[in-house]
């Protein structure tokens, strides 16, 4: 009896064991595979590293922004918020008010910017289509069911977007503005691709062919025509998909033409880079600028409200539209928040604040166009 019940423990122990070893297995075998899908890093030729490891920003194998970061200590509640956000609070309660713009039949020789959620815009400017960071995942994750988008949020797609772009901007290459389907979707309509540095591997393991891209190093000019160029400028963040981080360069963008400039910070915490930017390019007629996903334990990668208040100023913006928010609820604060502060920021510093909802038309130099506080009338 004792040597039955014995062997039988020992049985169940073997099928046990042999059950954890096969779970192992499989894990291993997803997890090879899920960091070798051809979104996670970029195409790194010898050329292209070559390249990286010339900058002057890229420093001990990765690149630093020119202000270092402080440290970065996410709390508990952060991460509970993180993967069950709380509808009423950091996620809305009900989908999000959009006006959908056809962007194929607005008039091309007219100067116009139309949000497309968190940091996507398509911009016309003295007759050229520029993207921006254009997305459209239904998670800002690769790992399903975490970070996603506000319902409502994502009424523009691929084959909303004109055939014939002259440029689209990257400025990093984290999930949340770098979008794989969209990217690969688009690349017969796009004309070229102007980025930091390393950025083009992506593209380029994505099928663009090299001709059409350009990365760059901070403060260089990427001229598409006569008529616009877009300089590729520093930011304070990060960078990297899932394992390697700061391999590729952050960046943000001025977009200069005969009778417009138009400023677009990425990511990033504030720093003194926009004064400097300001007096370089001498203000610019419309500041796109980082309002959301911020925290005071992270504010060296992400503005505050008030921060970003200040940043407009220290460019000499004319006008101002704020990003990164209104999408994905990428940290604790309230989703309506970013809109809340940066309202009263901007009043007290005599501000022209520009507030379009998702596919809102706003006309570039029309310092009297008026939108509305739509977030108000939401949950």
């Amino acid at each position: 009896m004792y040597k039955e019940s014995h062997f039988r423990r020992g049985g169940t122990m073997f099928h046990i064991l042999r059950w954890v070893v096969a779970a192992i297995a499989l894990l291993g075998v997803f997890g090879y595979w899920f960091v070798n899908q051809p979104q996670m890093d970029p195409l790194m030729t010898p050329e292209r590293k070559a390249r990286i490891e010339a900058s002057p920003h890229y420093v001990n194998g990765e690149f630093v922004p020119e202000t270092p970061h402080e440290k970065v200590n996410p709390s508990l509640g952060f991460w509970k918020e993180f993967f069950f956000p709380t509808p009423g609070k950091t996620i809305p309660s009900d989908p999000m008010i959009s006006v959908k713009t056809n962007l194929r039949q607005l008039p091309r020789d007219k100067d116009v910017l139309v949000w497309m959620g968190h940091s996507s815009y398509y911009m016309q400017l003295n007759g050229h289509r520029i993207l921006i960071d254009p997305i459209s995942a239904e998670y800002a994750l690769p790992v399903p069911f975490v970070d996603k988008a506000f319902e409502g949020s994502n009424i523009y797609t691929p084959d909303d977007i004109p055939d014939d772009i002259d440029v689209m901007v990257l400025s990093h290459d984290h999930w949340d503005h770098l979008d794989y389907d969209f990217v690969r979707a688009i690349e017969p309509k796009g004309k070229h691709v102007a980025t930091g540095l390393g950025n083009g591997g992506y593209y380029e393991k994505w099928g663009y062919p090299l001709e059409k891209i350009s990365e760059e190093d901070w403060n260089t000019p990427v001229k598409i025509d006569d008529g616009l160029t877009v300089w590729v400028l520093p930011a304070r963040h990060f960078s990297g998909r899932m394992l390697k981080r700061n391999q590729t360069l952050y960046a943000g963008f001025a977009f200069i033409t005969p009778g417009r400039k138009v400023f677009y910070s990425g990511d990033g915490g504030y720093d003194g880079r926009f004064a400097r930017i300001g007096d370089q390019f001498g203000g610019f007629d419309l500041a796109i600028l980082e309002d959301g996903q911020y925290n005071k334990d992270w504010h060296s990668v992400h503005m505050m409200p008030e921060e970003t208040a200040q940043a407009a100023v220290d460019l000499h913006a004319k006008t101002v539209v704020p990003c990164h928010n209104g999408k994905y609820p990428l940290s604790t604060h309230q989703w309506k928040d970013p809109y809340i502060r940066l309202v009263k920021a901007a009043h007290e510093k005599d501000l022209t604040l520009l507030t379009p909802m998702i596919g809102e038309t706003l006309r570039i130099g029309d310092q009297n166009q008026y939108f509305g506080r739509w977030w108000e009338l939401m949950n």
